[in-house]
């Protein structure tokens, strides 16, 4: 994997190593922006910018803020009239660039044409006199011009094209190559799932640590497979995009378009590029939480009989919320690395930032509140993702727990989400086991000691099915006796079983109780009333009445 990612990157960097003499001069992401400020006055700063000639940079001119543009666009244009003149004679032809003194300023002529007279601002570029600065353009024109007739010429036009075609036929086998290895290396990860045994992939009793430690691995997989998958679609646009970029950098007639390309895609590109990292990042950490989980696991560190079925809920709730948190984080990083390759200087943003967090803080103490609550809740695991917990008067699953909420689903359906600040004291119905606790009702002409006999039976054949026995983690205990109430003889019953296991198992043993009485005839009791009358008048009345 580790020469996957230097291949794919080798692939990326092909449109800026690669660059020939041609285009090593054209202008790059930080340097393609507007005429860049001198002074710090509104109207009258100075700017400066850049002639080119065929997309490549020749040299630098300043002015002020409202004459640059039209200085620009005249000595532009000048430039372009005087290399075209100069491109249609001979091939022999000597190109001649003078420097001549008017108005006590240097003045700059190509074939005895005018350009452009060299002023203080242009000669403060280089900081230089105006002489000198106006010799150093006069030496880079006139070999800029002779090379680009150069490149003009049939022979170099046709060395040019043997390069383009090269570079593309690269491109092909470079990008059938990573296009294979990205096709070989899915079939690697889906090969090695599939030859996992069979009771890795279906719910066959296994270790607990054995189970959690195959699920944080198929888990990293899936982060890595998502993290290659992306780099291998930026390495193809590399490939294809720095290839093309190449290519058009050969010929002095497409030369041009590579300015006007990174210019328009210069801040979408910068954009793409950080949002790409921004995602591979949190994949990969992503995957190296999986990666640490794993292995704590697998160390034995935390795993004792007691917590083995535990850690099923605490992994998925510790991995979710180091999750969230490690989104966020990135999530920030990328945002204020957009920020600063956009241009924007984010040290005002951040101290700014930092006011407005003080506010915040001191505006939302709730939600400070929420989120040291519930790193507590997390630390001392008092419940976890997929446990049965009540709070006050509502109770439920948990489905989603972070720092600052709880979320449990009710019976009913209902999603209820309470403020980790709110909690104060909670109900866990399924750490580490659960117990279901039943009173059965035994008419009170029944006889007891056979119905309690009855009942350890019970129990004790459902403790040895091997359907029940592994969700039973003791023999059930028949306390016996526990009142005696208006509906008869209440008999009390206890099975300790696995979290969330107890309601199953409850109702597994009232069915088969219910078959067992009544094949006994054993009654369960329903609600009675005994009334006794004391009057004696009323009895002598109703023994009259019989009497008569």
């Amino acid at each position: 994997m580790r020469f996957q990612f230097l291949a794919i990157a080798s692939s990326m960097a092909i449109g800026v190593v690669s660059v020939p003499k041609a285009t090593a001069q054209i202008p790059f992401f930080p340097q393609l922006q507007a005429p860049s400020s001198v002074s710090n006055d509104s109207n009258d700063r100075v700017v400066s910018g850049w002639i080119y000639l065929d997309g490549r940079r020749l040299f630098q001119i300043a002015a002020s803020k409202t004459n640059f543009p039209e200085r620009s666009e005249d000595i532009q244009k000048k430039l372009e009239k005087i290399s075209q003149n100069y491109f249609k004679s001979p091939a022999n032809t000597v190109v001649k660039v003078e420097v001549r003194k008017v108005n006590e300023l240097p003045v700059i002529y190509v074939n005895g044409q005018y350009l452009m007279t060299i002023t203080s601002e242009d000669a403060g570029l280089r900081q230089v006199d105006i002489w000198t600065s106006a010799n150093q353009v006069a030496e880079s024109l006139q070999e800029d011009l002779q090379e680009a007739k150069q490149e003009r010429q049939t022979q170099s036009l046709i060395d040019q094209g043997k390069i383009a075609a090269g570079t593309g036929v690269a491109m092909v086998i470079i990008s059938l190559g990573l296009y294979g290895w990205q096709r070989r290396s899915q079939k690697d990860l889906e090969h090695s799932i599939a030859s996992q045994p069979q009771r890795e992939l279906f719910n066959y009793p296994k270790p607990a640590d054995q189970a959690i430690t195959t699920q944080l691995n198929q888990r990293q997989q899936q982060h890595l497979q998502e993290a290659k998958r992306r780099l291998f679609q930026l390495g193809q646009a590399g490939i294809w995009g720095g290839g093309s970029f190449f290519i058009l950098g050969l010929f002095p007639y497409t030369r041009g378009f590579q300015v006007a390309i990174l210019t328009a895609a210069q801040f979408p590109l910068r954009l793409g590029v950080v949002c790409l990292a921004t995602y591979v990042a949190i994949r990969l950490s992503y995957a190296l939480i999986d990666r640490f989980a794993s292995t704590l696991i697998s160390s034995g560190a935390f795993l004792t009989p007691e917590s083995s079925e535990r850690l099923q809920l605490r992994v998925s709730t510790f991995s979710g919320v180091t999750k969230s948190i490690t989104t966020v984080i990135w999530v920030g990083v990328g945002f204020l690395i957009a920020l600063v390759s956009l241009g924007i200087d984010i040290v005002p943003l951040l101290a700014g930032a930092s006011l407005v967090g003080v506010a915040l803080s001191l505006a939302s103490q709730s939600l400070i509140k929420d989120a040291i609550n519930g790193f507590l809740i997390i630390l001392e695991d008092q419940y976890a993702l997929g446990d049965v917990i009540n709070v006050g008067d509502v109770g439920g699953l948990v489905e989603n727990l972070n720092l600052r909420m709880t979320q449990l689903r009710d019976s009913e359906g209902r999603l209820i989400t309470i403020p980790n600040s709110e909690i104060k004291v909670v109900a866990n119905l399924s750490s580490r086991w659960s117990r279901a606790d039943l009173t059965i009702p035994i008419a009170y002409q029944a006889d007891i000691e056979k119905t309690l006999k009855l009942i350890e039976s019970i129990g004790f054949e459902m403790d040895k099915d091997p359907q029940w026995q592994r969700q039973i983690l003791e023999t059930p205990q028949v306390l016996g006796i526990d009142q005696f109430g208006d509906r008869g003889l209440i008999i009390r019953v206890w099975i300790k079983t696995q979290p969330l296991k107890q309601w199953d198992v409850a109702r597994e043993f009232r069915r088969r109780l219910k078959v067992a009485l009544d094949k006994a005839g054993i009654s369960i009791s329903v609600p009675q009333q005994a009334i006794w009358v004391n009057d004696e008048q009323l009895l002598n009345f109703q023994g009259n009445g019989k009497a008569n």
